[in-house]
Parts: C-alpha cells; sequence; structure tokens
C-alpha cells in the first residue's frame, strides 16, 4: 500500500482524558533548527541536504565534536556497539553507499562521524542527465552488493524520487524511507522497521524542550508533509501526545500556534504569514524541500532564538542514520548466520508398482529455482539461473558466509559392486530427502555431473533412481549447464596447442619464431604477461623484447618437446570405441610431422580432476598452468604454462567453476558439480560445491556427497586426496550394500548388465548372504582405518527376505559398523530413508578421529605399497620396468610428495575382476606410473585401464527419442 501524508485533522489525543489546557513549558520562544542558510542533513523521504554547508555552520558556531550533546551520545553508543559486534568479526566494517546526482560535497562533519564510529562511507555520483532506469540499475547492483550494508540517496529529480526511493531493499534502507519501512513504522513493527533519522531527530529535541515526558503534550506538525508526518504522527501518538498537521495558510493558524505546547516546523513560512505569530513559539525547524534535499527558507525566515541548546536537528539526523547503519549492519550479521529453512517441500505419493524413473520425474513439478535459492539463503547476485530449474551459484558466497561455522560432512560410499551398481546415488538422494523433508534438518546433497558417453551406451541416466530421484532427470542427465563442453573445449585446445608448437618449432628458425611470438604492433613490442612468467623461470629477467641474447631467445623459443612423451590426449563425451588408437597430422599443410594418439572420453581429462578440486578461481589458473602435457629433449616437464595457454584455459573454465544447484523429487537442494573418472581420477563430486553447501547448512545441517565405485577407491582417494586438497574432516560414511552384491561376493553365479538375474539372487538364500558379507566385513574395515564411523545402509530390493535383512544388518553391526539400516527410498522416497537418517545424525555426535593413510613425504612406491596392502588386502606390489622408470622420473621432477590415485578394477578388491569377497595374497602388479601434476596426484596403472568407453550392440540411444510436439524426452532410463 502506498503510504500518503496523514490528513489534516482536528486535535487527535493519544490517550484517554487530555486536559485542554495549554501547557507552557517555560523559555518561550525555543526554536530548534539547522540553522541560517543550513538544510537539514536528511530530507523527510531519504534526499540527503547538504552536509558540507552544516560542517561549515558548526564550524562557525563552534560547536567542534558536540561534547556532552544528543549527537555525542548516539556517536558513542553506535561506537560501543560495533566494537562488540566486532568481537566476533573482526575484519568487518559497515559501509554507507551514498547515491547522488552530481558531485556536491558530503562534508567533512559525516566523515568525521563514520570515521570514529569505525563506517566506511563510498559516494556513487550520478550524472544529472541519468534516466529513471540507469539510475534503478545503479540502486539495484548496489542493493545485491553484500559489501554495502546501507544506502542514501540525495538530490534527486522530484519527479522520480518516490519510484526510485522504494528500488531500495528495506534491509539497507537507513533512512526508512520506503513504504516497506514506513508500513511497518505504522504497525508498530519497531524490531523491523527503521525510524527515519529526522524523524528520531525532532522527536528527541522536542523530549529535550519539554523538559519532561511527552505524555499530554499537544505538538502541531506546520507544514510538514509526506513521510516525515506519518513518522512522526506514529511516533508522538505512541508517547500519548496529541498531535495536529496543518498548513501555513490555514485559517485559525495564529490561534492554533497560540495552542500548541510545541511546534514542528517542515517548510519555510511564507512572507504573508506575520512574525510576530511565530516569536514566542517552542518548535524545532527542520524546513527544507525533502524531494530536493535543500534548504526551504521563506522571505522572513524563521529567527534564530539565543537560548536555544546547541544541538541541531542536522546534526542530530546525521548521527541517527549512521546508528542505523549499525543496526542494520548487526541484523545483516545475523540474517548471515544460518537458520533452518523454510523450506516447501514438494510432496510425494509414490505408487505401487514404481514407476519408470523418467515418469516419476515427470510427475512432479519442481520449485522455481530461484524460489530455492531464497529458501537456503541465497541471495539474487549469488546465483545465475539457467531455465526454470537450474542455477549456477557465484563462489562470492563463501567470502559472504567465512565466518560460518560448517555443517556435517557425510561420505556415501559402497561395498565392490556388480556391474549394475548398487545404488549409492539413490542412497545419497533418499538421505537427504529424510533429513530435510521429513526429519526438518538442513541437508544438501552433492552429486558428480554424469557423462553423457554412458547415458547414451549402456548405463543410463545417473539421476538417482525410482522415488529419489534429482528432477528434471534429463535436463540433469544431458547438457546440464554445458561444464563438461566447457573442458572439452578446454581441454581440447590445449591438444591444439601441443601439436602447433611441435610444428612451428621444427619449420622456423629462433629468429622467426620469435618474431611472431613477440610481435611488433604499430611499432611497439612487448611480452605479454604469460611470456614474462616463463622467462622469469628461465632465469631472464628482462622487459625489452629487443634486448634478449641470441641465447636467450633459443631459450625462450625452444620447448623443444619430445612427442614421444606426449601424455595429453584429446577428448568428447561420446563412447567411441574407433577413437582409441588414431594417427594425427596426415594432411599435406602439416608438413609430414604425424603422429599416433588417441582419445579419451571428456570427464577422463586432468581438467576434470582439477574441477573437482580446485578451492578457488585463482587455484584453479595455478593447477591448469601446472598441467605437465610432456617433457622435452631433455627430459624435464613442459607444462600448460610453457605453451602459453593457461589464461585462455581459465576463461573456458570460469563458469564452469561455479556449482549447479537443482533439485530432489521432494524438492530439497542439491548441488551438481564435476564428474571425474574414479579409476584414472578420484571420483567424486568437488570440493567448491561440498565447501559451499556446508556453510549454507550451518552447523547442525548436513552435506551428502558420494564416492565413485566401493569403498576401496572411491572412499579412499576422498580420504586421501580430496580432503587433503579441501581441508575438510568427515563426520560419518554411509557404506550401502545390496542383498544381490552381497550373494555374487558369496559365490553366487556372475551378474550381467542387461542379463536376467539368476534364480539365486531372487530367492532367499542366507548362506550365500553370509558368506558374501566378508566384503561388507573388509569395506567397514577401511572406514576405521580412516577413523571415521561407519553407518551401513541396506538398499532394499522387492526380492530380499526378511531374514536376508536382518542377517546383514546384524553381521554389519558385528563388523564394527555404528548401525545398519535397511532402506526402502526407492519405493517410498524420503519417507523410506529416515531411520538411515536418525542414524547418520547419531553417528555424527560420536568421537571422530580422522586420519589419512599414509604422509605425503613417504616415497612414491611406499604410499602405493600402504594402500595396496591396508586397503586392497594385498601380500605386496610388483612393479614393472616401465613403472618405476616413472616413479624415479616423477622423483627427480619434484612431484614425489603427491597423493596416490590408484586406477584399479573397481568390481574386485584386487586386480582381478572375477575374485570377488576379499582375494588375499596376491601380488599386485603395477604396470605404468602417470601423473596429473595440475590437479595433484600420481596415478599407478593396475592392470590396463580403458579411458574411452565403447558402444554396446544394444545402446540405451535405442529406447531415447523426443516428441516434437510436447519437446518431451522420451526413454531415458
Amino acid at each position: 500500500m502506498r503510504l500518503s501524508a496523514l490528513c489534516r485533522l482536528a486535535w487527535r489525543p493519544a490517550v484517554p482524558a487530555v486536559r485542554r489546557a495549554v501547557r507552557k513549558t517555560g523559555g518561550a520562544g525555543k526554536l530548534l533548527w539547522p540553522g541560517k542558510g543550513c538544510p537539514a542533513l536528511l530530507p523527510h523521504r531519504g534526499i540527503c541536504s547538504t552536509w558540507g554547508r552544516l560542517a561549515k555552520q558548526q564550524a562557525a558556531q563552534g560547536s567542534g565534536r558536540l561534547q556532552g550533546s544528543l549527537a555525542r551520545e548516539i556517536i558513542e553508543s553506535s561506537k560501543k556497539a560495533l566494537s562488540l559486534l566486532q568481537i566476533e568479526h573482526p575484519t568487518f566494517k559497515p559501509t554507507l553507499s551514498i547515491v547522488q546526482v552530481g558531485d556536491a560535497d558530503l562534508g567533512q562533519e559525516m566523515r568525521n562521524f563514520a570515521e570514529e564510529i569505525g563506517l566506511n562511507i563510498v559516494r556513487s555520483c550520478l550524472p544529472h542527465d541519468y534516466t529513471e532506469s540507469e539510475i534503478a540499475d545503479e540502486i539495484i547492483k548496489l542493493n545485491e552488493d553484500h559489501n554495502i550494508h546501507g544506502l542514501v540517496l540525495r538530490h534527486f529529480n522530484k519527479s522520480y524520487t518516490s519510484k526510485i526511493l522504494n528500488i531500495v531493499k528495506p534491509e539497507k534502507d537507513v533512512n526508512g524511507v520506503t513504504d516497506v519501512n514506513l508500513g511497518r513504522l505504522v504497525c508498530g513493527d519497531m524490531n523491523e522497521c527503521v525510524v527515519p533519522p529526522i524523524a528520531s531527530a525532532v522527536i528527541q529535541l522536542l523530549e529535550k524542550l519539554a523538559d519532561t515526558s511527552l505524555d499530554g503534550k499537544k505538538v502541531l506538525l506546520l507544514g510538514v508533509e509526506g513521510p516525515l508526518e506519518v513518522s512522526l504522527q506514529c511516533l508522538l501518538q505512541r508517547k500519548g501526545v496529541m498531535t495536529m498537521s496543518c498548513p501555513w495558510k490555514m485559517k485559525q493558524l495564529q490561534a492554533t500556534l497560540h495552542d500548541a505546547d510545541l511546534v514542528v516546523v517542515g517548510s519555510a513560512k511564507p512572507k504573508e504569514i506575520p512574525v510576530m505569530w511565530t516569536s514566542e513559539m517552542t518548535a524545532v525547524n527542520c524546513s527544507h524541500d525533502f524531494l530536493h534535499g535543500w534548504c526551504s527558507y521563506g522571505e522572513h525566515p524563521l529567527k534564530h532564538n539565543d537560548h536555544t541548546p546547541g544541538e541541531v536537528v542536522g546534526q542530530l539526523a546525521m548521527a541517527v542514520c549512521l546508528q542505523n547503519l549499525v543496526k542494520l549492519s548487526e541484523r545483516w550479521i545475523q540474517a548471515q548466520q544460518c537458520k533452518k529453512w523454510y523450506l516447501r517441500c514438494l510432496k510425494l505419493q509414490p505408487h505401487s508398482p514404481v514407476p519408470s524413473d523418467i515418469e516419476i520425474s515427470r510427475g512432479q513439478s519442481p520449485k522455481a529455482v530461484d524460489v530455492l535459492a531464497r529458501e537456503i539463503g541465497l541471495l539474487t547476485n549469488e546465483i545465475e539461473i539457467y531455465g526454470q530449474t537450474k542455477a549456477k551459484v557465484r563462489l562470492s558466497l563463501l567470502e559472504r558466509l567465512k565466518d560460518q561455522p560448517d555443517g556435517n560432512y557425510v561420505l556415501v560410499a559402497g561395498i565392490t559392486p556388480t556391474p549394475l551398481g548398487e545404488g549409492k546415488s539413490t542412497v545419497t538422494i533418499g538421505l537427504v530427502q529424510a533429513l530435510t523433508a521429513h526429519l526438518k534438518v538442513n541437508s544438501f546433497a552433492c552429486l558428480r555431473q554424469p557423462s553423457q558417453g554412458p547415458t547414451f551406451g549402456v548405463k543410463g541416466g545417473a539421476a538417482g533412481g525410482g522415488y529419489a530421484q534429482v528432477i528434471p532427470m534429463e535436463e540433469f542427465n544431458l547438457h546440464l549447464t554445458g561444464d563438461i563442453h566447457a573442458i572439452t573445449a578446454a581441454n581440447n585446445l590445449l591438444a591444439a596447442a601441443i601439436d602447433a608448437r611441435i610444428l612451428h618449432e621444427n619449420t622456423q628458425s629462433d629468429k622467426a619464431l620469435y618474431n611472431r611470438l613477440v610481435p611488433s604492433v604499430h611499432g611497439v613490442r612487448k611480452f605479454s604477461a604469460i611470456q614474462l612468467a616463463r622467462m622469469k623461470r628461465l632465469g631472464i629477467n628482462k622487459m625489452d623484447p629487443d634486448t634478449l641474447t641470441t641465447e636467450e631467445i633459443h631459450k625462450f623459443v625452444r620447448l623443444d618437446i619430445d612427442p614421444s612423451t606426449i601424455t595429453w590426449q584429446r577428448v568428447l563425451d561420446t563412447n567411441d570405441r574407433f577413437l582409441r588408437k588414431i594417427t594425427i597430422g596426415q594432411a599435406s599443410t602439416e608438413k609430414g610431422f604425424s603422429r599416433l594418439a588417441q582419445f579419451d572420453i571428456a570427464v577422463a581429462s586432468e581438467i576434470m580432476a582439477i574441477l573437482a578440486l580446485t578451492t578457488s578461481l585463482s587455484d584453479m589458473k595455478e593447477r591448469l598452468g601446472k598441467i605437465v602435457v610432456a617433457n622435452d629433449k631433455n627430459a624435464q616437464p613442459v607444462t600448460a604454462e610453457d605453451l602459453g595457454v593457461t589464461g585462455a584455459l581459465s576463461v573456458l573454465m570460469k563458469d564452469a567453476i561455479k556449482p549447479t544447484l537443482m533439485q530432489t523429487l521432494e524438492g530439497t537442494p542439491v548441488f551438481v558439480h564435476a564428474g571425474p573418472f574414479a579409476n584414472i581420477a578420484h571420483g567424486n563430486s568437488s570440493v567448491l560445491a561440498d565447501k559451499i553447501a556446508l556453510k549454507l547448512v550451518g552447523q547442525d545441517g548436513f552435506v551428502v556427497t558420494e564416492a565413485g565405485f566401493g569403498a576401496d577407491i572411491g572412499m579412499e582417494k576422498f580420504f586421501n586426496i580430496k580432503c587433503r586438497a579441501s581441508g575438510l574432516v568427515p563426520s560419518v560414511v554411509v557404506l550401502v550394500a545390496t542383498v544381490r552384491a552381497l550373494k555374487m561376493h558369496g559365490g553366487g553365479p556372475n551378474v550381467t548388465a542387461g542379463a536376467p538375474l539368476k534364480k539365486e539372487y531372487t530367492e532367499e538364500n542366507l548362506k550365500l548372504v553370509s558368506d558374501g558379507c566378508s566384503n561388507l566385513r573388509k569395506q567397514i574395515e577401511i572406514a576405521q582405518l580412516f577413523g571415521v564411523p561407519v553407518v551401513v545402509a541396506l538398499n532394499v530390493f522387492r526380492t530380499d527376505s526378511l531374514a536376508e535383512i536382518d542377517l546383514v544388518c546384524e553381521i554389519a553391526k558385528q563388523s564394527g559398523a555404528f548401525d545398519a539400516v535397511p532402506c526402502n527410498h526407492w519405493s517410498d522416497g524420503g519417507r523410506g530413508a529416515v531411520e538411515l537418517a536418525q542414524a547418520v545424525r547419531r553417528a555424527a555426535n560420536q568421537q571422530n578421529t580422522f586420519r589419512y593413510l599414509y604422509d605425503l613425504e613417504l616415497p612414491i612406491v611406499e604410499k602405493i605399497r600402504i594402500i595396496a596392502q591396508n586397503v586392497y588386502g594385498a601380500q605386496d606390489i610388483e612393479l614393472s620396468p616401465a613403472a618405476q622408470s616413472q616413479i624415479d622420473r616423477y622423483s627427480q621432477q619434484g612431484f614425489g610428495n603427491l597423493p596416490i590415485c590408484m586406477a584399479k578394477t573397481h568390481l574386485s578388491l584386487s586386480h582381478m575382476p572375477e575374485q570377488k569377497g576379499v582375494p588375499t595374497g596376491f601380488v599386485l602388479p603395477i604396470s605404468d606410473v602417470r601423473a596429473s601434476i595440475g590437479a595433484g596426484f600420481i596415478y599407478p596403472l593396475v592392470g590396463t585401464m580403458s579411458t574411452m568407453p565403447g558402444l554396446p550392440t544394444r545402446p540405451c540411444f535405442y529406447d531415447i527419442d523426443l516428441d516434437p510436439e510436447t519437446e518431451q524426452v522420451k526413454g531415458l532410463f
């Protein structure tokens, strides 16, 4: 509702009985005003008047720092309040932004007050010809800037001031001029509203003039209009004051003035009003044009009275304005503290039998992603919306919430899986649905982005399943926000740079190379920043390209890449077996410089691993520069930084570094970010997604993330690689098991993707289950090596018998699990995982003695041996000559202190996929050792690893289609 000036009525008593007698306060003729020629500091509607002129008047009157005045008291109390606030937030310094038309001086008094309290003031001076929409854009930017805690508008055009003022966010409205703040004031919501500084100053000065309480006094608001009138009427009537508001040209003005105890003058006295009418009144003068912020005196201004106290409206309002900034800043800090989310969860109506995943996904209407973002505490300027259901989250959030304590950190891992998978993603989603939608606990799921290769190949989608899914599942599985495409572009740019550099070095002289690498542009020749960095690494400390010697030029232009050592491959996010080995450079334009190469699938790129492990944009840039692509002919590493491509790679990845916000079927938040392979890389979602989520859920909340493959692979790498990179400490491990997988480990027949399960898996068989629990017991032991409590989640299938379920839970507890619970989230959604959620909450309260498995300073071979023996159960390791040679080379190059990322089959604890259960007595063969220096790990190859999947005889794409009328995707899992 638009608030306007209150109607001018007769005296309105605010208490039941008020004496009509005029109560004089003594000291007739008292008049408080800013001083002749000086405007009041802050206008009725938030437009600041000339602080500079006020400062001059103060200096002329010798008022100095207003010792002992009301303004001084407010400044001191504001200073103390801010000091208390800074005890817990020592670096916090509130900032007031003053937006004004023109560049009129702010005045030194305001700056002095702000400096004394400990506040920042910044000004935004807009041109006089700025349009209303341009001004609105500037205010909106400041609204969304979390470094700005208060806004004041100054000297704006009368024709659009009201609309412009209401663009200011109420939580930054230090002048209390927006309709929202005025509405709160009228409704008496004093804890949430901001009292306009002029109104506050007037009330305090009236109380001082009254000598005693204002209760029962008659106050005349003379020439006071608009929001100031509204504010004063509300504040005065709450103090038991009878108020009347009238214009200067009221017929009975002289009698009304005589009848009033106190007068508030809000505009200039017209010349036709006799001066004698005003000479005896006790008044506070705040007359000025509130829309322009300038003093508005008539031909016969009110006379200053010698008995006026030292405080002036302008100074006092100035102090109140800064006091309001401190109060708003305190509210802002309180708002940053994570609270229980008021999340509108989406209701599920599970059907039996359970429909297909895509039917379930389509049957739920997701919330708009901006609504979800607000519910979990994200600011408008912290998200970049992609369509209706996806949004990127900016990393600036981490700076805003840096003092916020982290929540509980939960890892979902699994036993050694069948080729069908055991449902870790489904458990992850079911768990957060249970926590947030049913137990009302803040929780976040953090998942990897799926590759499109498996989506169109064998596996299908990866959004969870049944009634525990990320929605919309087709958007989750296809393209998402383009991160994998960005990785593909960056990876292939680097690959192109390698071969192009080899070609140019092979076909040009040093001089020709130098002239092309450092060209003269408009007669000026200079190095780029990345070239200067390379010169520094080479020990050439020169800035002028024309001063390099012949030897220095040779060192600068020659990378001398040895083609036989190139490890950087091109990538594609499609399963294409015919790209596993190719020949490049066969065109005549490449002048016979061909070589054997290959394509990997995009998620196998080291850039994907870098994205998953980076902690900031600068960290990502540094990691990209460290990528080793080959060795030179002196066996020294050649990096992306040497090729000069680091900046370009960072540009391609600048959006991909931001996690993507989505939601579950029950409307709880999910981050989808990064998707590195779990064999040649670490198989976990991004560090950044986890860090942001841990801040958003708050100290009592939960972030649940998933590790690829079994605990022996994904969990081990999560602890030894990801936790080292992030510095985060996990609270609980949820170990996912299925009766089906346990039967396989107990000696059941082979499980093949796409083939019907044998009867052993669909009928009760307690012996197979009992024998197979050896694998479960071993995986629990692996988790306990790291000192983290384990909760076993038995993912229940409809063919599982109650006896089988009870047996698994009993053995798990006997094996050291904190708890073991059956889960029915696939068929029931979050309701089916409530028992698991309760167990996880209890486990998170247990003592945590988290530790890494090995010291980074150990030799590479020793770190490999520790993993092989303690995690896999191997008797020892065996290095091939090639592996030993690479270890020696990496150690010599200074990479020996990196963590280890074992590239091993996920179908067995050993290197032999057919060996189920818990193999023992085997020697782990290390065929080769490679390095992802940018990502920050060494990865030994156990046997051969395919980094480009192939399509099967009948790929999933046979079932995938598009309805041209509805544009709906069909057949996606």
